[in-house]
């Protein structure tokens, strides 16, 4: 870590004057070790190195309040353009299921490796991962230098599918009780390793996959140890019915009237609510989030290629729910995330002028640090972390330059990300990773594909084959077009 003071001189700086990002024009950001020590027009104290950013933008790190690093970059290739109509065109009873019981945990330390240098490339400085890696993680954020919120998830059961119609659920005996212990166990020993960037969260892992019994000892839990508690909720159109089922509330009512559902719990998705036209059932669910303080971690993409659109980002910011962005699966890319954010959004209201560039980048960095209840983070201000992400100017996604957030927003690629800072130490220099080989981690990803794949009939309730499960998108052929 650099020791001195460190100065960057850039064009365009998105600083925080204590209540709101707002604009430096030709200015000054000096940080040292691990923390801002001035933002402003000009530094006049000693630096020991300067960096030239000029005709640059410098943007706090983004924070990703939904992940599954450990398996992400395998949906590649095989969620796209599938789902059946019988569990309304979701994705995670039939499909997902299948990969991950098809995953061995060689595959998930290289998903997590790929996607925690992924998520650097891309400016994303921290991020709340939920998966069942546990000690494994810390290897690879020792080497990258990511800052993560690690939910070592548990539940009192699951589902599955086991003749394409209907889904099911089998219930532990345990109801997830020792699994719950491990994540607790992780925390204790790992809460605030590798220098502070790894903290803990609890992560019960689905509203319908968890009994009351598990998620109130999980909130008092989270409370005792003052971590973030998150769990998915209202993400399908089937959880939301059997919720209904077995309670005659919402998910999200049933979670506000056992107790679950106060200032310090991430919704991952909640999309799938009360006035939604997926459920066609009476809204309320706004209301309910908003009077709870609750976050809702938004993940626009993994359900934009499935059809679905929140409804709307601006009806839920406008209610007063503090909104944040989750990368979810692949792409672990933040940038993407605040694109699809803010055009759905428009899509959904008819109205251009909603969920703007600035709404989900104050999603992107502000909306997450306020989840995770950081003052320090997803800002660039004096007394905040050294999470610093410096945009390339002369790229031609990003010319011309007149808008800072909205160039971001609406035109970057995670190519136009130059250098990532994290904690005060440079993990992103010249567009690349510093702690890893990037075409190591593309290797090894690219054979846990392949084995994967090739696993996955004998973990298929019809063993069908990849191709049956998920037809390639044209059929392979072998004939010779030619002129002769």
């Amino acid at each position: 870590m650099d020791s001195g003071k460190v100065r960057i001189k850039a064009s365009y700086i998105i600083a925080f004057d204590g209540t709101r990002h707002r604009y430096v024009k030709d200015g000054e950001l000096v940080y040292q070790g691990q923390d801002i020590i001035y933002v402003g027009k000009k530094y006049d104290g000693d630096v020991e190195r300067t960096i030239d950013a000029a005709g640059k933008i410098i943007s706090p790190g983004f924070i990703s309040t939904h992940a599954h690093l450990a398996a992400s970059p395998l949906d590649r290739s095989w969620v796209e353009d599938c789902g059946t109509p019988q569990f309304f065109f979701s994705g995670l009873y039939e499909v997902l299921t299948v990969r991950r019981e098809a995953m061995d945990r060689d595959m998930y330390r290289a998903c997590t490796e790929y996607s925690l240098a992924e998520l650097l490339r891309g400016g994303t400085t921290t991020v709340v991962e939920l998966d069942p890696l546990g000690a494994d993680v810390i290897p690879p954020i020792s080497a990258l230098g990511n800052r993560i919120y690690f939910g070592q998830y548990y539940r009192s059961g699951r589902w599955y599918v086991s003749d394409g119609k209907q889904v099911h659920y089998e219930w532990l005996q345990d109801d997830g009780t020792r699994a719950m212990d491990e994540a607790l166990e992780f925390i204790e020993a790992y809460d605030g390793a590798c220098d502070g960037l790894v903290r803990g969260c609890l992560s019960p892992l689905q509203v319908d996959t968890c009994s009351e019994a598990l998620l109130l000892r999980s909130q008092e839990m989270a409370q005792k140890l003052k971590v973030p508690l998150t769990i998915h909720a209202s993400q399908s159109v089937l959880e939301f019915h059997e919720m209904l089922r077995r309670h005659g509330k919402t998910p999200i009512a049933w979670l506000r009237d056992i107790g679950f559902l106060q200032k310090n719990v991430i919704l991952g998705h909640a999309i799938m609510i009360g006035g939604s036209s997926w459920t066609n059932y009476p809204p309320g669910d706004i209301d309910i989030m908003a009077a709870s303080g609750c976050t809702v971690a938004h993940a626009p993409w993994v359900f934009a290629r499935r059809g679905f659109v929140m409804e709307s980002f601006n009806k839920y910011e406008q209610a007063g729910i503090n909104m944040s962005l989750g990368t979810d699966t692949c792409p672990q890319n933040m940038i993407q995330a605040m694109r699809w954010a803010a055009v759905l959004s428009k899509m959904a209201d008819r109205n251009t002028q909603l969920a703007t560039a600035a709404d989900v980048f104050n999603a992107a960095t502000l909306g997450g640090a306020r989840a995770l209840g950081r003052e320090d983070l997803g800002r660039l201000c004096a007394g905040a972390k050294a999470d610093i992400v410096i945009f390339s100017n002369d790229t031609m996604n990003m010319v011309p330059l007149r808008d800072p957030v909205k160039n971001i927003v609406y035109n970057a690629e995670m190519e136009d990300v130059e250098t990532v800072i994290v904690n005060g130490k440079t993990v992103v220099e010249n567009g690349k990773v510093t702690g890893r080989d990037e075409k190591e981690l593309n290797r090894k990803v690219r054979e846990a594909g392949d084995q994967m794949w090739s696993r996955i009939p004998k973990h298929d309730w019809a063993h069908r084959s990849v191709d049956e499960l998920v037809p390639p998108s044209f059929e392979y052929w072998e004939g010779v077009s030619s002129n002769e």
